[in-house]
């Protein structure tokens, strides 16, 4: 098989992730981000769970996200200085699509809770695959709102964690190529 982006295989070999702060219009319309989600929802799930929801946070909510950051960074910190808060407010505005990951876990399952945590990683990746494929970037982050009780609980419930916030638009430069592990490093040959 050779080696250009009219393949499948060659098309993935090319996807990179964007910073979200370099992401610009424009972003999937509200057409494409629907495709774009139905992808991610063909990821493998073990017990047919869907232990993963998405949020979709449109461009006019962006104000209240940086709002809900703002507060719930000011209720943990109260001695925040200004840059802190400038960063949860540029982090709400970065790009101009907003999907919101949650990992959703059906408690009491036999299905191990390991399991349904690597199903969501496994639909934010198809997600990401997705929006690559129709010709967009984006980025996966996490950091401190993904970990604040307050900001989960404005997109979710207690027995949920956000996964991920996952930003997508056009690249506003050229993407990076990141150092990737090599084959030798991470791939053997199982021997007894």
């Amino acid at each position: 098989m050779f080696n250009d982006r009219s393949t499948p295989l060659s098309l993935l070999q090319t996807r990179r992730s964007g910073k979200p702060r370099d992401l610009v219009a424009p972003g999937p319309d509200d057409a494409q981000l629907r495709q774009i989600i139905e992808v991610a929802l063909r990821t493998p799930d073990h017990g047919k769970l869907a232990p993963w929801r998405f949020v979709i946070v449109p461009a006019e909510r962006r104000a209240a996200l940086a709002q809900l950051l703002e507060q719930a960074y000011r209720a943990e910190k109260p001695d925040a200085r200004r840059l802190e808060i400038e960063a949860m407010h540029q982090f709400a505005h970065q790009a101009p699509s907003l999907v919101v990951a949650l990992s959703s876990p059906v408690v009491g399952s036999k299905i191990p809770l390991w399991e349904q945590q690597l199903s969501v990683g496994a639909a934010i990746m198809n997600l990401l695959h997705a929006v690559h494929a129709s010709g967009f970037a984006g980025g996966w982050l996490t950091g401190w709102p993904s970990y604040n009780a307050a900001v989960r609980d404005a997109f979710g419930s207690a027995n949920e964690a956000i996964a991920g916030f996952v930003f997508i638009g056009t690249p506003g430069r050229p993407l990076e190529e990141r150092p990737r592990p090599e084959y030798e490093s991470a791939v053997s040959v199982w021997s007894e």
